[in-house]
């Protein structure tokens, strides 16, 4: 009888074993989306249509004002869900009951952060900002046509072309390229999910051939104090020079200073162009070309918006024709601040920046100025500048020109980080 019941237990014993495990196997390993497990709810993505706003959304998806207003009186300190963009992908995850309902709200229109709502019982907002990991990539080129062309036959993020522009601005004319020109570069670019570019960072090391001239680039924090950062050539020669080639960040010439212009529509009269004209589309970035205080932010029938910097007591700069302004009268800007944007204010014919260049006091062009160069290094720097660059000068060596390096092919381990940051 003892026998019959041990064996009894045991076989109980053995089908509530197999039971849990039959029930361990049914349970779905996490499906994390924006932190939420997919498993508990149905997801509906969604686009932001004209006329949605935050509340109008959850109303259409049975939730009542009242409830609506207690969300946003929750969230207000951390989330800001006042502006929703047209076409923006948000996301909802309803729950799986008979009558369901939204519980979370994710608004994520970009690849990089997103906003996450919950609905119901304990209500809260966070914005989350995606852990970005930093890689050191390799690039190089042979030019045909231009170098954005090559930087997209290449297979290389367009966007590297304008950080080149900045780094050669004073030694290299990238409008006038050759064909056979010749770069190479080393340059730090950030990722999140492991796959997607959130831009550039930027270039630690560079090499262009331009009509058969060599020249390097290499970052150097050149002033510790103040955080200054530049590039040199391998004999520690400074590249930039005090002032920018023009206002923008991609320069195009579309007028020069010439004091004999004639304009047909004067009757082919003499009037005086006593500025340089950058052509660009409305809304491009207007730089300051160099370090100065503001003097002038206002608006006149015929320079439209405009801003007059003071460098120092020898040189002014002044821009013409904004959009809109991006600073004040008083305001210290450092050279590469963005002052304003392209625009069509004042008297123009169509969008550019008139830049517009005083030396003592007189109105000159800046291009026939023989400009004062950017702070070379310190003497006491040199010998560590020179030991600082032989890493880099051999690994810009070792590129080829006819390919370039994917990230999985180099990235150092020693070069690479995360960078988490989260707000809320």
């Amino acid at each position: 009888m003892i026998l019959g019941l041990l064996i009894g237990s045991c076989g109980e014993k053995q089908e509530e074993q197999i039971e849990k495990e039959q029930e361990e196997a049914a349970i779905p390993d996490p499906d994390y989306y924006f932190g939420i497990d997919r498993n508990h709810y149905n997801v509906k993505e969604l686009k932001i249509k004209r006329g949605d706003t935050f509340g109008k959304i959850l109303e259409e998806n049975g939730i009542d004002y009242p409830e609506v207003y207690a969300i946003l009186q929750a969230i207000k300190e951390k989330v800001d869900v006042r502006k929703l963009i047209l076409g923006k992908p948000y996301t909802l995850f309803f729950s799986k009951d008979s009558l369901p309902t939204p519980e979370y709200f994710v608004y994520h229109p970009g690849v990089a952060s997103y906003k996450k709502i919950h609905l119901r019982d304990s209500l809260y907002g966070e914005e989350v900002i995606k852990p970005t990991r930093l890689v050191t990539l390799e690039a190089s080129g042979i030019v045909e046509n231009s170098l954005y062309e090559t930087m997209q036959q290449n297979g290389i993020n367009e966007a590297l072309t304008y950080y080149l522009s900045d780094v050669y601005a004073w030694t290299i004319d990238f409008f006038r390229l050759q064909k056979g020109d010749r770069f190479k570069v080393v340059y730090t670019e950030k990722f999140v999910d492991d796959t997607i570019s959130v831009g550039i960072d930027r270039i630690k090391a560079a090499y262009f051939e331009h009509n058969g001239k060599p020249l390097y680039a290499f970052e150097f924090i050149s002033d510790k104090e103040k955080g200054i950062v530049d590039y040199f050539d391998d004999q520690a020669n400074n590249l930039r020079r005090a002032f920018l080639q023009g206002p923008l960040k991609f320069n195009r010439i579309t007028s020069r200073y010439n004091l004999r212009r004639r304009i047909a529509y004067y009757g082919n009269r003499i009037r005086p162009h006593k500025g340089t004209d950058f052509g660009a589309s409305v809304g491009t970035p207007i730089l300051a070309t160099a370090n100065g205080t503001v003097v002038k932010a206002s608006y006149t029938r015929g320079n439209g918006n405009y801003v007059t910097i003071k460098h120092n007591n020898v040189y002014s700069t002044q821009y013409l024709h904004m959009k809109k302004r991006n600073i004040k009268a008083g305001q210290y800007v450092a050279q590469g601040d963005v002052i304003g944007w392209v625009g069509m204010t004042g008297n123009t014919s169509g969008p550019h920046v008139c830049y517009r260049f005083w030396k003592n006091g007189r109105q000159v062009d800046p291009f026939k100025q023989k400009l004062p160069e950017a702070k070379p290094i310190d003497s006491d720097l040199k010998a560590k500048f020179t030991q600082h660059i032989i890493p880099y000068k051999t690994q810009l060596d070792c590129i080829s020109f006819d390919t370039y390096a994917e990230s999985d092919a180099v990235i150092p381990s020693n070069q690479e980080k995360d960078v988490r940051k989260d707000p809320s």
